[in-house]
């Protein structure tokens, strides 16, 4: 007697940073978020496996990650991060057992179990594997992994519909590749989407900028046999976007004290979170698109950080940190306090708090089902996605708070734990709907990827998609070998270029300098390439230099081994 199903959706990503970077930005911050949210993650689905239950949830794992996570590099940088890690937290415990710190010399040795255990994981439990890991849940039925634009480039944004076509195409082979399985859904980036109309590039640049029809973003899924993907409420119902990032990034808070100085909202009530729609044409169910909408009442209470869960005072504090080894000690205390006032952390303390949180959250869950069910009569769907990283790095306690959630839910016979492969598979009916152009991100549109701060970002990327769809239509019958090699590696530049990552770091201030940095290198390779391509066009040899920067980028940026020029036309 279900009254509708409960479907967790992670969404797993960080942008490419082998060999760019160590700390404080770089390789540390994929070790880092495996370290305290894709391993504790993992090793919370497998116990809950290996306790009998059955949990089951929607991740997708973006093709720039899952390159990184198998490459050897990583592996290697991941076990010197732990080590790293480890003598830092004996260094503490060393400390405070001097200065007679008896409580923070027992949070370092809390530290000290906590890496042991991840090291465990990684070197024994997973054999230094994680995809493959991640790949055996989905065998079990326990992950329907999905994917995302190959670099998570922003979409609505891309100048050249060539540009999203490839990033969907690299994305469903890289899938393959390590999932053994063709994806049946996407997570857009950043949710972001744009149905298509006569579109004009948002800045002018010497190419001429005159409006073009471009398709919706919903046609290159069909193209590419994706069936579902996932918006946000506000997309759909209309209304001020929630947004996800705002109590997290000062930066933000800044951009959006302008953004709604000069925006109205309106709602619509017809249309529910709680149903799957489809969007676009379509001649069956097979070959329609299903949206998936996110729920705006369970959104908050883990996506904030001063409203939601990870706010309670019990809990570690992200931002406080005892250096030199960076280790956190202290808990949140209020939300509301400054560093100076947070007090030492009590790990006894968070167990009740996690009981309370877990019980809420489901009792929220079951009484929207049941409400929604009541109310219409209709099966309902609660969609709760979530980047994967507030489980773990953000909420330090997160995955007990998923354990603790499975544990629960996956035993009551009203809410049916699922997938969204699962749910299309059970949908007789279907109601097509437009969606307004839109992401997730304050303001709900594209204001956190495009302002004042990163136009000249896009500029870049509108003048290297032109130049390389250009050249491409000069060589497409030529098979010189040391010429293809040299326009696929353009090409994964260009797709490096796109994500749409280093938009967000420079509007957030998060990692300003670096993600400019790392723009313009891509943006800079990208055309260093092309002019080595354009001179073995007209019949000139290469320069030992040369030979050396294309090896060099071929080194650094070693990813898609498989990509195809012929996705880029």
């Amino acid at each position: 007697m279900y009254k509708g199903s409960f479907i967790l959706v992670l969404h797993t990503h960080l942008p490419y940073v082998l060999y760019h970077g160590k700390w404080p930005h770089g390789t540390d911050w994929l070790s880092e978020a495996t370290a305290e949210s894709y391993i504790p993650i993992l090793n919370v689905l497998y116990d809950l496996i290996e306790e009998g239950k059955k949990p089951k949830l929607t991740m997708s794992i973006t093709p720039i990650l899952a390159e990184q996570m198998t490459s050897e590099t990583f592996k290697t940088d991941f076990e010197n991060y732990i080590s790293i890690k480890l003598s830092a937290a004996e260094n503490d415990r060393e400390y405070f057992k001097k200065v007679g710190k008896k409580r923070l010399e027992n949070n370092a040795e809390l530290w000290i179990n906590f890496y042991k255990n991840i090291k465990e994981s990684f070197e024994e439990r997973y054999n230094k594997n994680l995809i493959a890991a991640f790949r055996t849940l989905q065998e079990k039925k326990v992950l329907d992994i999905i994917t995302c634009g190959a670099t998570h480039g922003y979409f609505p944004l891309l100048g050249e519909d060539s540009s999203i076509n490839a990033q969907i195409k690299t994305a469903i082979s890289v899938h393959k590749k390590h999932f053994n399985e063709y994806p049946e859904g996407i997570w857009l980036p950043e949710s972001a989407y744009r149905p298509g109309y006569r579109w004009k590039r948002p800045v002018e640049f010497s190419a001429g900028n005159e409006p073009v029809q471009r398709k919706g973003i919903e046609e290159f899924l069909k193209e590419n046999k994706i069936r579902y993907t996932f918006t946000d409420s506000h997309m759909l119902t209309g209304g001020k976007a929630i947004g996800i990032y705002l109590d997290r990034f000062e930066g933000l808070k800044l951009l959006m004290k302008q953004y709604e100085e000069e925006v109205h909202f309106e709602e619509i009530k017809d249309l529910s979170p709680y149903e799957i729609y489809t969007i676009g044409e379509y001649t069956s169910p097979e070959d329609a698109v299903y949206i998936f909408t996110r729920d705006p009442r369970t959104g908050l209470q883990v996506w904030s950080g001063e409203h939601g869960y990870p706010g309670d005072g019990n809990y570690l504090d992200f931002h406080k940190k005892h250096f030199p080894g960076g280790l956190r000690y202290w808990k949140v205390t209020s939300a509301k306090c400054d560093l100076g006032e947070k007090e030492e952390y009590i790990p006894e303390n968070v167990e009740a708090r996690l009981q309370e949180n877990s019980d809420h959250f489901k009792h929220l869950i079951k009484s929207t089902l049941v409400e929604h069910y009541q109310n219409t009569g209709k099966y309902g769907v609660v969609t709760a996605p979530y980047d994967t990283e507030l489980f773990g790095h953000w909420w330090f306690e997160g995955p007990r708070f998923l354990k603790l959630l499975f544990t629960k839910i996956c035993d009551d016979d009203e809410v049916k734990v699922s997938t969204a492969r699962d749910e299309i598979k059970r949908i007789k009916s279907i109601v097509k709907i437009s969606l307004p152009e839109g992401s997730w991100g304050e303001g709900g549109y594209h204001y956190i990827w495009f302002n004042e701060n990163t136009q000249w970002t896009w500029k870049k990327i509108y003048e290297d998609e032109i130049r390389f769809k250009s050249i491409l239509s000069k060589t497409r019958n030529i098979k010189n070998k040391i010429l293809v090699d040299i326009l696929k590696q353009a090409a994964r530049e260009l797709l490096l270029l796109q994500s749409s990552d280093w938009q967000f770091l420079i509007s957030t201030f998060a990692a300003k300098d670096y993600a400019e940095l790392r723009f313009s290198q891509h943006h800079s390779d990208f055309n260093e390439l092309l002019n080595i391509a354009e001179k073995i066009l007209h019949g000139n040899n290469l320069k030992k230099e040369e030979q050396i920067f294309f090896k060099d980028c071929k080194n650094r940026d070693n990813v898609f081994p498989e990509i195809e020029l012929e996705w880029f036309l």
